[in-house]
């Protein structure tokens, strides 16, 4: 292999690397995805936002926003506040789920399915509140994707798939966990966990102010 192309290579799976290891921790996002990839709703919509969003802000964050971002304390403020607010009240919800034993069957006749708005204004909330995305993709990703100079943007490539595999098998493959949360026990105990997982998360945003 020439020099110049395994370089290349070296880049394009040092992103997918970093990116799967920032990517697959335990999030509210994901916790998201798997509900709803379990659920069957919206999967190709919801997966896809992901996706494009993490693309998009790798993209930018490469490209050198994550130094800006990274500067700008009001913002991250704002965000974390907003991102605690909400996740407290998806978290509340999550909570009275797992609490009323006849809204979580899995049937038409129990709780409704979401709606594609709700579920698409859901995930982007998930995504675009939580200041650790801009951390993670656009600081560390763009920092680390600097330092490969001309094959930086193979980098962002690695990482750009690595969202994109990621995201995909969880909302999809999720199905083969089905068979699992068969009972409406099994909903709950995951609702109690997005809850208690939910409010971790927004207490954690409000102790970094």
């Amino acid at each position: 292999m020439p020099p110049y192309r395994g370089l290349v290579l070296t880049s394009l799976l040092a992103g997918l690397g970093l990116g799967l290891s920032l990517i697959v921790a335990i999030g509210a996002q994901n916790a998201f995805v798997l509900r709803q990839g379990l659920r069957r709703e919206h999967v190709a919509v919801i997966v896809a936002i992901c996706a494009l969003s993490d693309a998009l802000l790798i993209v930018l964050g490469v490209a050198g926003l994550g130094a800006i971002i990274e500067r700008a304390d009001i913002l991250m403020v704002t965000v974390r506040i907003a991102g605690a607010a909400f996740l407290t009240w998806y978290g509340w919800r999550s909570a009275r789920r797992a609490l009323r034993p006849g809204s979580l069957a899995t049937e038409p006749e129990g709780s409704p399915p979401l709606s594609r708005r709700a579920a698409v204004l859901t995930v982007l909330s998930l995504t675009w509140l939580n200041p650790h995305v801009y951390l993670d993709t656009m600081v560390l990703l763009g920092s680390v994707g600097a330092s490969h100079q001309g094959r930086r943007w193979w980098f962002a490539a690695g990482a750009v798939l690595a969202s994109a595999l990621w995201f995909s098998a969880l909302g999809f493959g999720s199905r083969r966990l089905r068979p699992v949360f068969a009972s409406p026990a099994s909903w709950r105990v995951l609702d109690l966990l997005i809850a208690i997982l939910m409010i971790a998360i927004a207490l954690g945003l409000l102790r970094g102010i």
